[in-house]
Parts: structure tokens; C-alpha cells; sequence
């Protein structure tokens, strides 16, 4: 029984470093198992934040091509209302689906920015339809409409930790001589 007690502190001693080790590797995977759920939940939010905006600029790009038809808009490719309904038809499907993404993963701020920058699309869809729609109105409309896209971009930034992006506003040079 004398060489059990001589070599009891030994056990100990590796029973505690035993135990010192678990807590050790436990609290490491916990910690790297938190930064990648944590990475992982940022990329949907990016994911889900960006379909949305898609599937908003794809139903600008659609309106903006119908004014360049009716005259209102300078936009290089003009399309017939006729022609550019089923195409606004299945932007607005996608819209209601990225839409979903957007609830279910998005910050409360940026939501709210969503919402207010698709309300602005709307208003450019309503205007566009209106009788009363000249190239000036248009143009007013489609400003505010950048600017509630701004706000979505800013929301998105700041609910992600970013820092301030470039504000998408670019300057055109004017046309040369040919």
C-alpha cells in the first residue's frame, strides 16, 4: 500500500492536468465553434441583404427601360410597357421571395430601409403609369428612389460592422466629338 500512497500525488497530478486540458480544448471549440456560426450568420445576412437589393434594381432597371420608351429617361435600351409587364411580373415574384430571406435574417434597421426603399420603387412604378408623368417628375422620382437605396446600403453597412461605402452615384462623362 506504500508505493500506492508514494505515487497518489503523481496520479493527481495527471488527473488534474487531464482535466486542465479538457477545459482548455472545450472552451477553445466553443469559442472558434461561436466565430464561424457567427461568420456563417453574417454571410446569409449578406446573402439574403443582397438579393433583395437585386431583385429591387433589376424592377428599377425594368421601369427605367419603359421610361426611356415613353421619353422620360435617358436609359440606353428603351422597352414597351407591353413587353416589360411579364418581366416586372416575375421581378416582383422574386422580390416577395428574397423578401422572405430578408425577414427572416435582416437586422430590424435594415429592414426598415428595405421596406422604405421599396416603397420608393413603388412610387416610381405608380408614377410611370400616371398621365400626368413628364421626364421632370421622373427624374425628381428616380432621385428619391437613389436616396432610399442609399439609406438601405447605409442600414446594411452599419448593422454589419462595414465601414461607409461609395454612394453608387456615378458621374458620367459627357459625350465626345466623334
Amino acid at each position: 500500500m506504500s508505493d500506492f500512497m508514494k505515487q497518489l500525488p503523481a496520479l493527481f497530478g495527471v488527473m488534474i492536468g487531464a482535466f486542465g486540458s479538457y477545459v482548455v480544448v472545450m472552451r477553445g471549440d466553443r469559442a472558434r465553434f461561436r466565430r464561424e456560426h457567427a461568420a456563417r450568420r453574417q454571410e446569409q445576412q449578406l446573402s439574403a441583404y443582397t438579393d433583395y437589393a437585386l431583385t429591387l434594381k433589376k424592377t428599377v432597371t425594368l421601369h427605367r427601360r419603359v421610361a426611356a420608351h415613353l421619353g422620360h429617361d435617358g436609359y440606353p435600351h428603351p422597352l414597351p410597357p407591353a413587353e416589360a409587364a411579364p418581366l416586372l411580373v416575375d421581378a416582383a415574384d422574386a422580390r416577395s421571395t428574397a423578401g422572405e430571406g430578408l425577414l427572416m435574417l435582416g437586422s430590424p434597421n435594415v429592414v426598415e430601409a428595405a421596406h422604405g426603399w421599396a416603397l420608393s420603387v413603388m412610387e416610381v412604378a405608380d408614377l410611370l403609369r400616371a398621365p400626368g408623368c413628364t421626364a421632370d417628375t421622373w427624374l425628381a422620382q428616380i432621385e428619391k428612389q437613389r436616396m432610399a437605396r442609399e439609406k438601405y446600403y447605409t442600414a446594411i453597412r452599419r448593422a454589419m460592422g462595414l465601414p461607409p461605402g461609395h454612394s453608387g452615384r456615378w458621374q458620367l462623362s459627357p459625350a465626345q466629338p466623334s
